[in-house]
């Protein structure tokens, strides 16, 4: 495996968001998340984001795990589970997601500003089928309250 490639293990779960059949691209998604990093250690996380697309506001806090074991089941149906590849290319972290139970596998990179060119390795750009950045259906949040659903495929 290449230098610096990391596997993580993660769940996570998505609180009820009942907004009354708000469209906002401002409602806010809360969601918990365990990870277990290739030492095996844990940690448990809570985020909250807000906004569609590029350009999204994201809160994340650590949690201990007592407080995430007494939340978990207030995320019932809205479950999440992948293996995320984290490799290093250049200056920039690409994470691949592949999802447990769903036929889905997502590729994305944060990147540091909107300037900031984002250039697939050709090593996954062979790879692409669609880019997904813009369709709402993809996110974490809709894959989990969808049962991994997705529309058009």
């Amino acid at each position: 495996m290449k230098s610096g490639v990391e596997v993580w293990v993660i769940e996570q779960g998505y609180f009820d968001t009942d907004h009354h059949g708000d469209p906002s691209p401002d409602r806010p998604e809360g969601r918990i998340r365990r990870t277990t990093f290739p030492d095996g250690s844990t940690k448990f996380f809570h985020t909250v984001k807000r906004g569609l697309g590029l350009v999204r506001e994201e809160r994340e806090i650590e949690l201990a795990e007592s407080v995430f074991t007494d939340l978990w089941p207030q995320t019932e149906g809205r479950r999440i589970n992948k293996s995320r590849l984290r490799v290093p290319v250049g200056d920039q972290i690409w994470e691949i997601d592949q999802f447990l139970g769903i036929d889905l596998v997502l590729a994305e990179a944060e990147l540091p500003s909107m300037e900031t060119e984002l250039v697939l390795p050709a090593w996954l750009q062979a790879r692409v089928i669609r880019e997904v950045t813009e369709e709402p259906a993809f996110r974490n949040f809709e894959l989990a309250r969808s049962s991994g659903q997705i529309p058009g495929l």
